[in-house]
């Protein structure tokens, strides 16, 4: 009987293993369920990228600040960058602003993506004689560091536009800078978030934009 003793211990040990595996298995599909119910029934992604891009004041000034954003393998404009140049070409038909200035390099080594969205831009109808382009920044934070110089040896007031989930860090990165700029975000992940097959894809790209928040604020950059 003694001998039985180690080989039940060792059972009952492996049994109390099991169940705290299975513990954390059932705690992690709950909180699974829970995310999958917030993110896809409730107006959490919404509410997010409205905050990070608030203020939603639109104002108007001389000179349109454009970001540029996604790049395909090819070197092609991505979605983002594409509804960038959307929006600023609505923006600039609206009338007030002078030029525009797009602000954005190539990871590929292909063509520029600032280049692609001032093409891309004067086809709708923007003069080219209006659209001044820095092509030498392949991050928010070097597109601060590379445009403000020019910016504030250009005249007028400049105003920002770059998708809502990403004017936060956008314009804390400016004025880290050296440039104030109110902002004149466009729903980029709040559209997306206006489908139900478009809000997992925005709350990535939100948890996307979060991650490089915090990396950010360690760095000082922002």
């Amino acid at each position: 009987m003694r001998q039985g003793f180690p080989a039940a211990i060792r059972y009952r040990n492996d049994e109390m293993v099991l169940l705290k595996v299975l513990r954390v298995a059932l705690n992690c599909l709950a909180m699974l369920g829970l995310l999958v119910t917030l993110v896809t029934i409730t107006p959490l992604v919404p509410w997010m990228s409205a905050w990070l891009g608030s203020p939603w004041t639109n104002p108007h000034g001389d000179v349109l600040v454009v970001l540029s954003g996604s790049e395909l393998p090819d070197g092609t404009i991505g979605l983002s960058s594409y509804w960038r140049s959307i929006y600023a070409v609505r923006i600039f038909r609206e009338g007030g602003f002078q030029r525009v200035f797009i602000t954005g390099g190539s990871i590929s080594g292909e063509t520029p993506v600032a280049r692609s969205m001032q093409q891309l831009m004067t086809l709708l109808g923007v003069p080219a004689d209006s659209i001044s382009v820095e092509i030498g920044s392949i991050s928010t934070y070097q597109s601060g560091i590379h445009s403000v110089p020019l910016l504030l040896a250009m005249p007028g007031r400049k105003v920002l536009l770059t998708s809502d989930y990403h004017m936060f860090r956008a314009r804390r990165v400016f004025r880290k800078a050296g440039l104030e700029l109110p902002g004149w975000p466009l729903p980029d992940a709040g559209k997306q978030a206006s489908t139900w097959s478009g809000r997992w894809p925005a709350f990535l790209e939100i948890c996307t934009e979060l991650t490089k928040i915090g990396y950010y604020k360690l760095q000082g950059w922002m």
